[in-house]
């Protein structure tokens, strides 16, 4: 974990501690904001405490690509928690940064991406659990032989 500023000032970071021309570099106590590290700190905690209420990552996520077609064919084993209600898939284009899409396919194994075709789309599944709380992606690798 990493407690850290959005704008970080090269001066005040891995530097040795000194004074120079006026100037002190290097991590020096008067230069931390202790509030905002609080308020990461407990950032942080919530994201644990969310990541850690989730059910465990879908397990040999993959492309069902035996044969080439436009729809994508996604496949997954179960997951072996109790409370697993189902799973979702969420996607991105390519050259997308945050995943853009997501369809709840409720408690199956593979589900048909209609459209979306995997030259042109990232996919990843994750479990949901009875109380919605969803697991850390799972990105499918290609398997052949499907």
């Amino acid at each position: 974990m990493r407690f850290t500023e959005p704008n970080e000032d090269f001066s005040r970071q891995h530097q040795k501690v000194r004074e120079e021309n006026g100037i002190k570099y290097g991590d020096v106590i008067e230069m931390v904001d202790f509030a905002y590290i609080a308020q990461v700190a407990r950032v942080n905690a919530a994201a644990l405490a969310s990541m850690s209420l989730a059910p465990a990552v879908p397990t040999g996520v993959s492309f069902k690509s035996a044969r080439q077609e436009y729809d994508t064919l996604l496949g997954w084993q179960a997951n072996k928690e109790p409370d697993v209600a189902g799973y979702r898939i969420v996607w991105r284009q390519t050259y997308q940064p945050f995943w853009t899409g997501s369809v709840d396919v409720g408690n199956v194994t593979e589900y048909v991406m209609k459209g979306l075709s995997k030259d042109d789309y990232f996919f990843a599944v994750q479990a949901i659990d009875k109380d919605g709380n969803a697991s850390r992606p799972s990105f499918p690798k290609t398997n052949p032989r499907r």
